[in-house]
């Protein structure tokens, strides 16, 4: 999988190991119909390893919910086809969510079927993280399904640790970022020339 161009921020086309290209952006409210559109090709596993329960289809509001995140504490990228939002279908979705204390944040993150095992879960929980290390957090963490091995490994391999889930069937993944170094002040010039 490589990245390439020049994009707005949070912007980038990756091509993904099968020579597919897709565009990972910001989600956007127009995203929400096509997501809804999109939702009955997801099977009923990866719709319960994302939503930890079964679920039919994803309701107006939920859609609305998701394609709509509040920018002081949510942030979510979308891999979707190089096309405009509202058009483009949608194969991957990855956000986090800060916590009220404002120390960690959740992630949760969706592959489609179609598209996975080609590097992207690990790119999207990368931006992620990098994201999550610009709002200063200290940790970000997630509950995965005990038998969700695949997302346990890739979590694993990116120095997440395993925890105790808080409901039964679940563990939570979580990684501690590193503290932001504190800034030296400059030396005066006038004490440099003493």
């Amino acid at each position: 999988m490589t990245a390439r161009n020049r994009m707005p921020p949070w912007h980038e086309n990756v091509r993904l190991n099968n020579g597919r290209e897709v565009l990972i952006r910001p989600i956007r409210p127009e995203d929400a119909v096509t997501l809804r559109a999109g939702f009955p090709l997801l099977q009923p596993d990866e719709v319960r390893q994302r939503f930890l329960h079964p679920m039919k289809e994803l309701s107006v509001e939920q859609a609305e919910r998701l394609t709509r995140p509040n920018t002081r504490r949510e942030f979510a990228l979308v891999a979707a086809e190089p096309l405009p939002p509202g058009e483009a279908l949608v194969g991957a979705v990855a956000r986090i969510v800060v916590d009220d204390d404002g120390q960690a944040g959740e992630f949760a993150i969706l592959v489609s079927h179609y598209i996975n095992g080609m590097g992207l879960g690990r790119h999207l929980m990368r931006r992620l993280v990098r994201w999550a290390k610009g709002r200063k957090l200290e940790r970000v963490y997630g509950d995965v399904l005990e038998s969700n091995l695949p997302m346990q490994a890739l979590a694993a391999s990116l120095d997440f640790r395993r925890e105790a889930g808080e409901s039964p069937g679940l563990v939570r993944m979580v990684l501690d970022l590193p503290k932001p170094k504190p800034r030296t002040p400059p030396i005066p010039p006038a004490l440099i020339a003493g």
